[in-house]
């Protein structure tokens, strides 16, 4: 769907009058705007959310599609990830696309039918970090669907302009969510340094771990192999990319014996070991694998959100093999890169989205979601069915 062929007006009626709740104005539309909230206590619940009017440099976006990430699960089951709590119910979802319905004063980069990707870290533009062009360490950050700022699992939602991308025209609105976890593997690849025809062993068959495999594809890694518990992800692994290795995880083994299993898949030298390993679990076991499986000199790319802190890793096989073990908090410039890779045909990430379900049952897609026999890759919310997906 192009943005020339859209008609705002019949998406966004509006009836012109305004409310306010204290210091937003409330735009009054003939369309609901239904949402889905995780609560303090755990609990989803859907409710109709106010439509707010976007001030000075905000834009009004009409939400098409929202991916679910693995951190919508841990906050509605945990209530936190780290030092970010839940302290009462917010509106969830940050893997976002739509269309601009209204702009606020000073925005100028966008206009109303404009097709976009939300990147929904906005941060202070003030601390020295964002000073630095380091602005998602910024400690002020204000995330869509982190507590207290509302996500985008319903239909209309402000955000600031200077966040939103164009979409172009041959990207579809499902492409346009799936630019939020592959700018997270993007930031991983970029922060690690792959190197062409070096081995890579991307740990985790998840949607991040699917898509660290095919960036490490298009990005030259030669020979690359990927790990899972479940054989029907490591098949859809090997459709995903033809040329990869898997193996499945042995739980009678060790992080030392899954490593030198894998390790054997590459080679018997300690040259032909993987150079880098891109683990994309955040669970324990895996990064005490992963530090056994790269080369001694070799990087462990941690991309996966895991528990608070970790008790049994191999700090001396580390510190021997001077392993370069590296950390991500998301990403930074990364937007206008990861377009071009989906609208050159780089890669074609279409195939990652194995359900997609209406707004109105937003519920049932996080419930599907969390459960692991359903055997769901990547699980889209949609406002509609025809949503150029």
């Amino acid at each position: 769907m192009a943005a020339s062929s859209v008609h705002v007006d019949q998406l966004f009626p509006i009836d012109g009058s305004v409310t306010k709740s204290r210091d937003r104005l409330i735009i009054k539309t003939s369309h609901p705007n239904p949402s889905l909230q995780v609560t303090a206590d755990h609990q989803l619940k859907s409710v109709e959310a106010p439509v707010y009017a976007p001030r000075e440099g905000e834009v009004l976006v009409h939400i098409k599609a929202t991916g679910i990430c693995g951190s919508d699960i841990h906050f509605w089951k945990t209530g936190r990830i780290g030092s970010l709590v839940f302290e009462d119910d917010c509106i969830i979802g940050h893997e976002a696309s739509g269309i601009v319905l209204k702009c606020g004063e000073g925005v100028t980069n966008l206009k109303p039918g404009d097709r976009v990707a939300m990147e929904p870290g906005v941060p202070c533009e003030q601390c020295f970090l964002c000073n630095e062009g380091r602005y998602n360490l910024c400690e002020d950050v204000r995330f869509a669907g982190v507590y207290p700022h509302a996500g985008s699992i319903q239909r209309y939602k402000i955000h600031p302009a200077k966040w939103l991308h164009k979409l172009p025209d041959n990207a579809s609105f499902a492409e346009g969510a799936l630019l939020e976890p592959l700018s997270v593997v993007m930031h991983g690849i970029k922060t690690t340094g792959l190197s062409l025809g070096r081995g890579v062993v991307v740990c985790g068959a998840g949607p991040i771990g699917l898509i660290a495999l095919a960036a490490a594809r298009a990005s030259g890694a030669h020979p690359i192999a990927i790990t899972d518990l479940e054989p029907s992800r490591l098949a859809f692994a090997r459709e995903l990319v033809p040329s990869c290795m898997t193996y499945q995880v042995d739980l009678n083994k060790d992080a030392a014996g899954n490593a030198q299993a894998l390790r054997a898949l590459f080679g018997a030298s300690e040259y032909d070991a993987p150079e880098t390993v891109l683990e994309c679990t955040g669970v324990e076991s895996s990064v005490c694998t992963a530090a056994y499986t790269a080369r001694r000199g070799g990087t462990v790319m941690v991309i996966g959100v895991g528990k608070a802190t970790m008790n049994n890793l191999p700090f001396m096989h580390i510190s021997l093999a001077e392993i370069d073990l590296r950390f991500i908090n998301r990403y930074r410039d990364t937007w206008p890169s990861a377009i071009q890779c989906l609208s050159g045909g780089i890669l074609d990430l279409k195939k990652l989205v194995s359900h997609v379900f209406p707004l109105v049952k937003a519920e049932d897609a996080l419930h599907l979601c969390a459960d692991t026999r359903n055997g769901s890759v990547k699980v889209l919310v949609v406002d509609e069915q025809d949503a150029s997906l």
